[in-house]
Order: C-alpha cells, then sequence, then structure tokens
C-alpha cells in the first residue's frame, strides 16, 4: 500500500494500531508523506489553526532530574529563577495575549506539583482571567495534580490541562527518574475525570528511535488525546543532553506528518524547537501541523503572534 493510498483511508475511517507495519512511516518518500498528512489535515481541521501562549509563571528549582530541562535543580543551567509571579502581572500578560487575538491562554510552573499558597494564587489568577478577557481558553501545566486540584481549576475557568508523557513507555527511564510516566497517566486520568480537555505530546531528538516516536504516536492515541504539542530538543548546556545532535528539518517534518497519520483528529501542535524549522515552521503547517504555541517559549526563544499570524494568513489559515 503506498502512503497516499494510506491518508485516503484514514480519511475513511481507517485507524492505525500497533497491529499495523509501520516501517511504511520510515520507509516512504517524505514528500509523498507530508502530502498525505495534509490532505489528512484538511479533512479534519479544514483551514484552521489553534494558537496558543504560554506564561512561564514559577521557573527554576524544579526537583524532577528530566535530562532535557534547564529548569531541574540538578542542573547547571543559570536558568532564570523566581517564585509563582504576581496575580496582576500574570493577568496583564494574559489580556496582552487576548487583546493580540489569541484565544488560548496557558499557565506553567516548574516543579513536581503546584500546590498550597501558590495553588491558590494560579486559581486566583484564572479566576480574574477568566471575568476580564470573555472567550479566551484557559489552560494549565502545574505538574502532576490531584483530582480535587483539576475540579478547583476547572471551577476557576480553566478548560484543559497540559501534561506531556514527553516521550514513548520504553524510553521514558531514560529521560527521568523522579517520576515516572505511569504518574503521567495518572494526573492526566485525574484531569480526564474532572470533565478537562488535555493537552499531552511530548519531545523529540532526545536519543530515541524514530519507532520510539511512532510508539508515542500510538501511546497518545490510545489515550484519545486530541492537542498534541510536539517539541523538537534544543540541548541546553549544563544538562545531560547538551551534547545531542540537533535534528534535521526533514526528520521533524517526517515525525509530525507520521503523528497526523496516527492521530487524525487531533490537533498536531508545533511547540518548543520550533526555532530549528525554516520559515518559521511553515513547511510543518502543511504537512499535519494544525496548531502551534506562538511567543516566547518557556527557556527558547519562539515566534510574534503578530508574525504567525502573517504566516498563517499567507497560508490562507484561519486561527482560533
Amino acid at each position: 500500500m503506498s502512503i497516499l493510498n494510506l491518508a485516503n483511508d484514514i480519511i475513511n475511517g481507517y485507524r492505525i494500531s500497533d497491529k499495523d507495519d509501520l516501517s511504511i512511516f520510515s520507509s516512504c518518500n517524505i514528500c509523498d508523506l507530508t502530502k498525505g498528512a495534509d490532505l489528512i489535515r484538511t479533512h479534519y481541521n479544514k483551514n484552521t489553526v489553534e494558537l496558543c501562549t504560554i506564561l512561564n509563571a514559577k521557573s527554576g528549582k524544579c526537583s524532577e532530574n528530566c535530562k532535557y530541562c534547564a529548569q531541574s535543580a540538578h542542573y547547571n543551567t543559570f536558568c532564570e529563577v523566581y517564585p509563582f509571579m504576581d496575580c496582576d502581572a500574570i493577568v496583564a500578560k494574559a489580556m496582552d495575549n487576548y487583546n493580540e487575538g489569541v484565544n488560548h491562554f496557558a499557565l506553567v510552573t516548574a516543579g513536581r506539583a503546584l500546590s498550597g499558597s501558590d495553588f491558590e494564587k494560579c486559581l486566583d489568577a484564572f479566576k480574574t482571567i477568566h471575568s476580564k478577557c470573555p472567550g479566551l481558553k484557559l489552560c494549565a501545566s502545574l505538574g502532576l495534580l490531584s483530582k480535587e486540584q483539576y475540579s478547583l481549576l476547572k471551577d476557576a475557568g480553566v478548560t484543559r490541562i497540559h501534561n506531556n508523557i514527553e516521550t514513548a513507555p520504553s524510553f521514558f527511564e531514560s529521560v527521568c527518574t523522579s517520576h515516572s510516566q505511569k504518574d503521567k497517566f495518572e494526573a492526566i486520568s485525574n484531569a480526564k475525570m474532572a470533565g478537562l480537555d488535555v493537552c499531552s505530546g511530548g519531545i523529540i531528538g532526545m536519543g530515541e528511535s524514530f519507532n520510539q516516536r511512532l510508539e508515542m504516536a500510538l501511546t497518545l492515541s490510545k489515550m484519545h488525546i486530541m492537542s498534541i504539542p510536539i517539541n523538537v530538543l534544543i540541548p541546553i548546556k549544563g544538562t545531560p543532553f547538551e551534547n545531542l545532535p540537533r535534528l534535521s528539518e526533514d526528520e521533524i517534518l517526517r515525525t509530525i506528518a507520521s503523528f497526523k497519520f496516527i492521530n487524525p483528529e487531533a490537533n498536531i501542535r508545533l511547540a518548543g524547537g520550533r526555532i530549528l524549522l525554516n520559515n518559521a515552521g511553515k513547511e510543518a503547517f502543511c504537512s499535519g501541523a494544525s496548531a502551534s504555541i506562538t511567543g516566547n517559549m518557556l527557556t527558547t526563544s519562539g515566534y510574534t503572534i503578530k508574525s504567525d499570524y502573517q504566516m498563517l494568513n499567507s497560508l490562507d489559515r484561519k486561527v482560533i
């Protein structure tokens, strides 16, 4: 079967599982693969692109030992460190993004789980944003929370939580040992039980094989995740992954397109490392991607909201 025939089968309702021969994704022509992924994107996502912004509301001194992360207290990366931000500053940032036309806003905090007074401050910030920015969809990326905490976030106006599974189950312990992927799955389950949507993806370029990337895509498919951010590792000096080679554009696009085949109804979202792609990742939006983080990332630079609007307008895409 050709990859384009497979794309048409997926449009007609077929779904890929771990029983399929997945070697087609690594062996097929990259142009055919991206064309097929774009056909799937056009069918399920039409001409829409979901843009979101993130604010790093608490930075550094994280207790976890994720080997890619500049914010881990285990590594000497000279990452900026600050406590949970003032509520007024958070609200002002959200309103700025809202006024620039972004419809999704997320708060992200370093640490295993936000708790105590910081969690209470976070709830207050979300409640204020929810009241002052009608229509702005709110997302929280606060670590491994309980169902009760997620319920409180929902009551504060949050509609989606973010918690990456990071990588394939078979590779997770090569990335982090201070918590397990099972802990991630439990937190995601807690959020779903609280009635929240889930955004979950991972990072590529951490030394995993291409087959392990497909394993991650299948894991997300089984979890019915509808927003899947794909980060591309930018090796950061001081982390255990500082000397890993950067991925080529073709390898990144092949991964994005493959994820779209395996998760056809989901938004495949460009996230950290987008700067490694040419033309602000324009080609990725023709290779299966239908969403992106815009503005600055957590510890690496991103693209401006204005420049992303201009690029997406050139592709005749509608920002939602």
